[in-house]
């Protein structure tokens, strides 16, 4: 199977190159547009971004697996992300994971149903401790109890 851009796509990708100092810098905006389309970024995705960025696909692999926002496989419906990092840690991420287990029988990187948990490094709020990231919307400052009222929304 091979991945190309959309007609649409393509239109904003040139959009954006015109904003962008190489094509090399246009990695990650590809990257997310195939990421929020795809809900993954397939392997068969590499060769186009490569192309466009005038890189390898080893290189946008290299990417790929580095940032923990990309995934290469798809994720389910409603994707919860819990940092792990030690300001989460430290105020309080143990408590919400033990919530998330039981609530959704869920362990870390492992989906059932509509709900995935996936134990992350730095969502980049750590003056906000502890954090989770629900598919691309950010909670700060969660207790068990926030946490609970806003799984509600999903449930």
């Amino acid at each position: 199977m091979s991945f190309e851009f959309t007609k649409e796509e393509l239109e904003y990708i040139e959009e954006l190159s015109q904003r962008y100092p190489s094509p090399k810098a246009l990695m990650l905006p590809l990257l997310w547009i195939i990421q929020n389309r795809l809900k993954h970024i397939p392997t068969e995705a590499f060769k186009a971004v490569a192309d466009i960025t005038k890189t390898s696909e080893a290189q946008v692999y290299g990417v790929v697996t580095f940032y923990t926002m990309f995934t290469l496989k798809p994720t389910a419906k409603y994707h919860i992300q819990l940092c792990k990092t030690l300001s989460c840690n430290l105020c309080g991420s143990k408590e919400l994971l033990n919530l998330l287990k039981e609530r959704f029988n869920l362990l870390p990187n492992q989906q059932n149903g509509d709900f995935q948990l996936t134990l992350v490094e730095c969502l980049g709020s750590c003056g906000t401790a502890p954090v989770v990231q629900i598919n691309n919307r950010l909670y700060e400052n969660l207790t068990p109890a926030k946490l609970q009222k806003i799984l509600e929304d999903f449930s």
